[in-house]
């Protein structure tokens, strides 16, 4: 887990979502979603990374985090990698609107709601208007659920092309 200060530094700088995406209403990342999760991605170096804490009414049983909230978690965070990742790659000023193509989680272990949680996420493959992103969500100091998927840029016509606008 990283120390608070380091946590502190990255959490104070505006998130990618709020950056470019600030209207949004997705239920994971959505800043503008009042009811929604609402996570904060941070590139850090080659890595994005987010930190969130659970609240009572994400619980799938007294003290732990449910599962789709731990997909949704990971999903959000996946998607935001691949365009921040598709975004530089291309040399662009914006990120593409991207979607979920693909994903499958892996729950290890349950996951405490009454700590934060930790999302890292990485590029693995990448071609023009793809990315495969690999990423852990962490509570405790311990890997809790894993991820793999693939995102994809949408084109004009697509129903999310606009989302983030």
């Amino acid at each position: 887990m990283r120390d608070w200060v380091t946590l502190r530094a990255a959490m104070s700088q505006p998130s990618l979502q709020e950056r470019y995406a600030p209207n949004s209403i997705c239920f994971g990342c959505g800043p503008a979603n009042e009811k929604g999760l609402r996570i904060r991605s941070v590139p850090e170096d080659e890595t994005v990374v987010a930190d969130w804490m659970p609240q009572a009414h994400h619980e799938a049983f007294p003290g732990m985090l449910s599962g789709g909230i731990t997909g949704t978690l990971l999903d959000c965070h996946s998607n935001w990698t691949a365009a921040w990742h598709l975004m530089r790659k291309a040399g662009a000023s914006e990120p593409p609107c991207t979607v979920t193509a693909e994903y499958a989680v892996k729950l290890r272990r349950p996951i405490p709601s009454n700590e934060p949680v930790h999302l890292v996420a990485r590029i693995v493959e990448s071609g023009d208007d793809r990315a495969v992103v690999e990423a852990t969500l962490e509570a405790g100091g311990k890997v809790c659920a894993t991820s793999r998927g693939t995102f994809v840029a949408v084109k004009p016509g697509h129903p999310a092309y606009h989302r983030w606008g």
